[in-house]
């Protein structure tokens, strides 16, 4: 079975080098070719001779992403970008420019099984978990796109990345390895919507990132209606779990809540959040719902959201409302995707070029 290599940290790169009957050093050189130079060849590979390009061909796959769509925003620069993976399937990463730097959000399955009821990533389900390979190379190919750097990282596309623990790990050590990209963790943002075992796991890793939880609802009642996840982990679980991860770790929590109008944005869910939330050291982050077809969910109008904002703060919570990107870009988690596979006439380009 040939070897994932752009998914080998550079000890392991080493060893299998060394497993070749190739020299050590090597490895150094085919790391930077990998996660500096971002080759999208062995071929590119300028300073290691044929032979080893020939055996690294024969003995490995190397993971790149063919751009099938960019979609470009006329109103805040936001570029979307559906990638299809070398077995076919798609997955969605979004480029976000601020002030502080390039934002990426990427996605960490094909799919999703969690189900929650105003998401467009989870409506066909499943298909597979990436490599830690498939998530670095989101972020390499939009960084060849751009033609810039990408600072900051969010894994908050399609999938769930507590359900893809060990490849997301890997990830993020290879991410913010000094040798590679050196994204700082502290520049790097994992979201979940629950999983509370592997909150705590991750929690005892003792990583410097942010960790986000989707939690969408001020009670265990509400967000049975909204995500399946809370059926196996009640609302007081996780959020035990979030104080945890900040007790181990000492990184402020971020609590995402999509905003859903006429369904958990009235005063009185304001007030059950504020109290549910009490003595935690976190940030409340409002997302008017984006919304999707498949669902007949409704953003509330901005005075609502406002409300709700003021709510909370007369309360005493940190609260942002997240400022709206992409939007006329199908800006939401799976839409571009999920628009894709369902144009019939586009399944064949799968084979082609972009």
């Amino acid at each position: 079975m040939a070897v994932d290599i752009k998914s080998l940290n550079q000890q392991e790169l080493e060893e299998f080098l060394v497993s070749l009957g190739e020299k050590s050093f090597r490895a150094k050189q085919i790391y930077q070719w990998l996660h500096v130079r971002h080759a999208a060849g062995f071929d590119e590979m300028s300073d290691i001779s044929k032979k080893l390009k020939e055996t690294l061909s024969q003995n490995c796959e190397l993971t790149v992403l063919r751009k099938v769509q960019v979609q470009s925003s006329k109103v805040d620069g936001t570029r979307k970008y559906l990638f299809a993976l070398a077995d076919g399937n798609m997955v969605e990463s979004v480029l976000m420019r601020y002030k502080h730097g390039n934002s990426v959000c990427i996605s960490s399955q094909a799919g999703c099984r969690m189900g929650c009821r105003f998401c467009a990533s989870t409506l066909d389900g499943l298909v597979r978990n990436l490599t830690p390979g498939e998530l670095l190379d989101q972020i390499y190919q939009i960084q060849k796109d751009i033609k810039e750097r990408v600072s900051h990282v969010v894994v908050m596309g399609t999938g769930e990345p507590l359900d893809n623990y060990e490849n997301l790990l890997k990830f993020i050590f290879l991410l913010s390895d000094e040798h590679g990209l050196n994204i700082s963790q502290r520049n790097i943002t994992v979201s979940t919507c629950g999983i509370v075992p592997n909150m705590r796991r991750l929690a005892e890793e003792k990583l410097q990132i942010t960790l986000a939880l989707s939690l969408h609802a001020p009670s265990q009642e509400k967000r049975l209606k909204l995500m399946p996840i809370a059926n196996k982990y009640d609302i007081q679980q996780v959020v035990e779990a979030c104080r945890y991860y900040f007790e181990q770790t000492g990184r402020r929590i971020t609590y995402e809540y999509s905003l859903v109008g006429g369904v958990n944005d009235s005063p009185e869910d304001a007030a059950l959040l504020a109290e549910l939330l009490q003595g935690q050291n976190c940030h409340i982050n409002l997302i008017p719902v984006n919304p999707i077809k498949e669902r007949d969910f409704v953003q509330p109008d901005s005075t609502a959201v406002s409300d709700f904002k003021n709510k909370l703060e007369k309360y005493g919570r940190n609260v942002t409302i997240r400022r709206e990107m992409g939007r006329d870009i199908d800006g939401a988690c799976g839409q571009l995707r999920k628009q894709f596979l369902l144009a019939a006439d586009n399944l064949p380009a799968l084979a082609g070029g972009e």
